[in-house]
């Protein structure tokens, strides 16, 4: 535990960076820091980059820290050479860079697909250029087959391809090919004021606005000293949970139909209504976007508010605990569900996986409590952990979030502070300033770091989604099942793919 802290007394302490310190540090230290990584006695939170340097986001027991590397010759040592869940990170750092990872085996592009007007846009720019098919994986043995899937898809969903090499019906692999909802995010950051970029934020991935706008907002507010009113605090809060609700009952209902049980997907499509109206009801809109900015929050409780919270409360504690002794008593569809898709433990620790991905496989961790943020220090709830690891495990973690979603609604809306819900604008620094952020979304934490310039302007920006750490495990949760539960075992997990791709 201490030997994350001896990385910041061997490096550059930068006093700017809060809450968690930043340093710059040697090819040694940096080096010691992969060490640390592949033992796993650290996970990785984040590994991104800009024109002449990368940064890598660590955690044990203690909170966070930022290491941070000068490229000079625009090159660093791999991390994803030794510690795969960095390998597409670096691929993706190498797309928008051109900042090269020594040692790296793999480094085809990721996000770029040949189609960007220029190259690296957060490096030495490039004019864009045409590049040669992608080179998929190499397929040896007999019986074998592939079949292509997406990145058009039959359903209203994102794009993403989907390479199969089967035998007969058993999927021996699958390998992923994203990047196609990539929006140039980060490039678009630089240079935005904290209002515009805060709105942005919350448009890296729909579903989880709130989340993101959530994190992007305490990344600021911990670079510019800002002091969040309590009722603010709290309304952020109950609008997480709100939003962690709505895409649970989405998720619930959404595996059951991809197991031919429609019946789930209906009522639970209901419930997510009720939940989307009733923050319609609260704050002016159905996924509460826009709602959440440095500072505080935009919106207040309606008047009616409460009372529709309570309605919505209500009706959940009615119907919810129906809709799970149905899908615990319906044999066919714990056939399908059930062993299906397992992932181990080893993996989901491996790769930090978090949110009901990394707690349906044993890995109880919540970034609301550990290294937790207020108010959910004076809220009462659990962190619901199975080690099943399967399709069913991922249904019930989600269940037993939504009790506890319900439980913390409740303490919300009862022990709501009085007062302003937005403290003073932020201003201008004078200096160059940086802050971190770390929010539990409902696929898991969503990480932020923001620099903000001596003018009050963001100057660079990276958003991190849980789903850079749980799309390659798909690809091992897939493997020895049938290509027929593919659709399953994708919505058990449900990765972003607009907040992957950035």
């Amino acid at each position: 535990m201490r030997a994350l802290r001896d990385f910041i007394a061997d490096g550059q302490a930068l006093s700017r960076h809060r809450p968690w310190p930043r340093a710059v540090v040697g090819r040694d230290v940096w080096e010691r820091a992969i060490v640390l990584l592949q033992e796993e006695r650290a996970t990785l939170l984040a590994l991104w980059g800009e024109r002449d340097a990368v940064h890598l986001a660590l955690a044990d027991d203690t909170p966070p820290l930022i290491l941070s590397f000068a490229c000079e010759g625009g090159r660093y040592p791999s991390v994803g050479q030794r510690h795969a869940p960095a390998i597409r990170l670096e691929r993706a750092l190498h797309d928008l860079t051109g900042i090269v990872p020594e040692g790296l085996a793999d480094m085809r592009p990721w996000l770029d697909h040949g189609r960007w007007p220029v190259r690296h846009p957060l490096g030495e720019r490039q004019r864009g250029r045409a590049l040669p098919p992608y080179a998929f994986l190499a397929n040896e043995g007999e019986s074998l087959h592939q079949i292509p899937v997406g990145p058009v898809h039959a359903g209203i969903i994102e794009p993403g391809h989907f390479r199969f090499t089967a035998s007969g019906e058993t999927v021996v692999r699958l390998e992923q090919r994203l990047g196609y909802t990539h929006k140039g995010v980060e490039a678009l950051m630089a240079g935005r004021s904290l209002g515009g970029a805060a709105r942005l934020a919350g448009r890296v991935s729909g579903d989880s606005t709130v989340s993101y706008a959530y994190a992007f907002a305490r990344a600021v507010e911990a670079a510019l000293d800002i002091e969040v009113p309590p009722r603010a605090v709290w309304l952020r809060a109950l609008m997480a949970e709100l939003e962690r609700l709505a895409n649970h009952f989405g998720d619930i209902g959404a595996i059951c139909n991809d197991a031919a049980f429609a019946l789930l997907h209906a009522q639970c499509g209901l419930l997510r209504e009720h939940v989307l109206r009733a923050a319609d009801a609260c704050f002016g809109h159905r996924l509460m976007m826009d709602r959440v900015v440095p500072g505080g929050v935009a919106a207040d409780l309606a008047p009616e508010g409460g009372q529709a919270i309570g309605g919505l409360l209500t009706h959940v504690r009615r119907h919810f605990p129906e809709l799970i002794e149905l899908y615990d008593n319906t044999a066919s569809l714990q056939d399908r569900t059930a062993g299906t898709g397992v992932l181990c433990a080893e993996l989901a620790r491996r790769f930090g996986a978090g949110g009901y991905v990394g707690r349906a496989s044993g890995r109880g961790v919540d970034a609301r409590r550990r290294p937790g943020y207020p108010p959910y220090d004076r809220l009462a709830f659990d962190v619901p952990v199975r080690n099943e690891g399967d399709v069913d495990a991922r249904v019930w973690i989600r269940i037993r979030e939504v009790e506890q979603s319900v439980a913390l609604v409740e303490q919300l809306l009862h022990g709501l502070p009085a007062g302003p819900i937005r403290g003073a604008a932020p201003a201008a620094a004078g200096e160059v300033r940086e802050g971190a952020a770390l929010v539990e979304g409902f696929r898991g934490d969503v990480f932020a770091w923001v620099r903000v310039a001596a003018d009050g302007r963001v100057e660079r920006c990276h958003l991190r989604d849980p789903s850079w750490f749980q799309w390659p495990l798909l690809e091992a949760a897939i493997e020895g099942n049938i290509v027929a539960d593919f659709p399953l075992c994708n919505k058990s997990f449900n990765c972003s793919y607009s907040g992957h791709d950035l």
